[in-house]
């Protein structure tokens, strides 16, 4: 208990819930927020109020004297206040930007969204940002994409701009009663995103998998795709839409930090590279300049002495600030492995310039401590990582053997290192092209299911660089190599594993003049011809070859069969048919759905018999109730009863086992 004068800081307040008043370990951490209260206790009244505080009468008190009281409402109060606290925070942010589009100063934008802090609610600042610009002008939506990307550079995730641009699909119903070319504005804003590098191709697809066709979204998402991603010269185009005279791309600055510091290792003039620097006029993106200019360092030796000069004048004069010093540091030992295949030196020269510029005063030594530390972590990690390669060819070996997808995607589960997956795809479809046509058609169908289950997109496109930059030496081994992983490559594309932007992507990643370019080439000609989809599926003659469109017609079918003849025994066997284990979540999800649509209740007794034969297996069933759980909210728009028909089904699925009561 508190004294009745003790004034608590909510986040004081906040730890002690969460560690019993005890200093925090490791559990909850919560900062307190710019404009955040302060729960306090009036003597007088014996009562602890916040609602005063909060500047209305909305929130409850309790009495001092209660303490069981008190500490059982504590979570209730603490739910009030984060409320409220969202709330400051979307009116501080529409003021933010507001002022951004009155004076179009983007440093300022960066600076004010800093010190509002609340990192956890920065997919609303998205949300908020594109939607005032949408009502706008052109100038304004230019600049909205400005910000955008350099707010992408520094405080913004990834993560939060696609949750961020997820709600707008999702409201896009709403924006279009008051803006009518809602649909092509929004579409126009993710293609621009996709374009600057900070949405994701892959989200296009994906996002649009879980909006229901009939809403505006799906058709914003249509529209990307037909009207500006695939056309000619598309990112030129999306670019120049607004009329793009504010706009530089991030490929563009990082361009013009390469060529001023080339220029100034031909010419030395410190004080033109600190102006070249300086008009570039984005501070938070200086952690680039520093990164550049150490990997220009690795690559030309003779430009040591130039750069580390140069990047100590500028930390003197406050021109790079310490912080992003340390964070331009930090991106080279993070990425040190892969320079080292270029500049097999790398490492060593990377310790030699930190001690030296920790030495030196410019570089803080906590920066050299974190990199010794990347260093120590990698060092204890390699053991770890010829672990997973030798148990990764076992479990690819047991596949080839059993053609065992779920139990090979347990085993990968059980390995626990999600971050080698672009490995573990190195080495399944290295393995595969020195085996038959079977192997490699059974290497194709594990990469479509591993896209749903466990790899991302990301991960897919870097075990295939890791392929192609390592083609000339497979190719000692393979003859056929390179034509084998075009295959591949258009398979992967033909499935739905990767988009044909994504070779784009994977292109600009490989060496020039390297055989995987050449590769990549083939990969686009074999998926542009004439048929290509069932020519590629074919492509090792299997009959396994599938892609996702086509299992969710069957899934259709076969339900639609079911809701008509109520044959459980055909329609189990159409699901084994299937051959997907890992996809039944769509079953589970369409039979769902599919129930609501038809009223028709009739179709859970095919999941009853599914998860009784052991079919659909819990985690499956979870997997697609909880898809049609976050779909409720347009499936309403249909069916005006979903929510209340889901609630129902979740209750008979706990009732006979196919749920865990632990389902929410």
């Amino acid at each position: 208990m508190v004294s009745p004068e003790e004034d608590i800081p909510l986040s004081d307040l906040q730890l002690r819930v969460a560690t019993g008043g005890r200093a925090p370990t490791g559990g909850i951490a919560v900062r307190r927020m710019p404009g955040s209260v302060r729960v306090s206790k009036d003597s007088a009244g014996g009562k602890i109020t916040v609602g005063d505080l909060l500047g209305n009468g909305s929130c409850p008190s309790y009495d001092k004297n209660d303490s069981d009281h008190w500490n059982n409402e504590i979570p209730h109060v603490l739910g009030v206040l984060a409320s409220c606290s969202l709330d400051d925070y979307r009116k501080d942010i529409t003021k933010i930007v507001e002022e951004y589009f009155n004076t179009g100063d983007v440093a300022l934008a960066v600076s004010d969204l800093r010190d509002l802090g609340s990192e956890q609610y920065h997919h609303y600042f998205v949300k908020k940002l594109i939607s005032m610009a949408m009502d706008r002008h052109d100038k304004e939506k230019e600049m909205a994409s400005v910000l955008l990307s350099s707010l992408y550079a520094d405080l913004l995730s990834s993560s939060k701009i696609n949750e961020g641009f997820m709600m707008l699909l999702e409201s896009a119903d709403d924006l279009a009663v008051d803006i009518l070319d809602a649909v092509d504005v929004l579409a126009l804003f993710i293609a621009r995103a996709v374009v600057d590098e900070i949405l994701p191709p892959i989200f296009v697809t994906r996002t649009r998998e879980l909006l229901p066709e009939s809403s505006k979204g799906y058709q914003v998402l249509k529209t990307v795709e037909k009207s500006y991603l695939s056309a000619p010269h598309h990112a030129e185009v999306v670019e120049r839409r607004w009329g793009g005279s504010t706009h530089v791309t991030v490929d563009e600055v990082k361009m013009k930090i390469s060529d001023l510091l080339r220029e100034y290792i031909d010419s030395g003039d410190i004080a033109e590279a600190c102006r070249c620097i300086r008009e570039l006029g984005l501070p938070f993106f200086h952690h680039e300049v520093v990164k550049r200019a150490l990997i220009l360092i690795m690559e030309i030796p003779a430009s040591e002495p130039y750069i580390l000069n140069l990047l100590k004048v500028a930390a003197e004069e406050c021109l790079i600030s310490s912080n992003q010093m340390m964070k331009g540091f930090s991106r080279l030992a993070d990425s040190l492995d892969d320079l080292t295949l270029d500049v097999p030196s790398a490492k060593g020269l990377f310790d030699v310039i930190v001690t030296r510029a920790t030495s030196e005063g410019w570089l803080d030594p906590l920066s050299r401590n974190s990199a010794v530390a990347v260093e120590e972590y990698k060092n204890e990690h390699v053991d770890k990582i010829r672990h997973f390669k030798e148990e990764s060819v076992n479990i690819i070996h047991e596949y080839f053997l059993s053609d065992d997808i779920p139990e090979l995607i347990r085993s990968l589960e059980e390995l626990a290192a999600p971050e080698y997956n672009p490995v573990f795809l190195k080495k399944l479809i290295t393995l595969a092209m020195d085996r038959k046509n079977r192997e490699k058609e059974m290497a194709s169908v594990l990469l479509s299911a591993l896209s749903m289950e466990l790899f991302s997109s990301d991960d897919i496109m870097s075990g295939f660089v890791m392929l192609l930059d390592s083609a000339d030496d497979t190719s000692l081994d393979i003859l056929d190599a390179s034509n084998e992983l075009a295959l591949f490559l258009a398979r992967a594309v033909t499935d739905d594993v990767l988009v044909p932007l994504n070779l784009d992507d994977i292109n600009e990643k490989l060496r020039p003049n390297s055989s995987g370019i050449e590769t990549v080439r083939m990969a686009r000609v074999l998926v542009s011809a004439r048929h290509s989809g069932e020519r590629i599926l074919r492509c090792w003659g299997g009959g396994t070859g599938w892609a996702v469109e086509d299992a969710k017609d069957k899934i259709t079918k076969l339900l639609e069969e079911f809701a008509i003849g109520g044959d459980l025994a055909e329609a189990c066997q159409c699901i084994r048919d299937l051959g997907m284990p890992f996809f039944n979540h769509e079953v589970v999800k369409k039979a769902l759905v599919m129930a609501m649509e038809k009223q028709n209740d009739g179709i859970l007794a095919l999941l009853q018999e599914c998860f009784g034969e052991g079919l659909i297996t819990i985690t499956q069933m979870a997997k697609g109730f909880s898809r049609v759980r976050d779909g409720l909210d347009d499936l309403t728009l249909d069916i005006p009863n979903a929510e209340e028909k889901f609630g129902g089904y979740v209750d008979h699925a706990r009732k006979h086992g196919w749920l865990l009561p632990s389902f929410i």
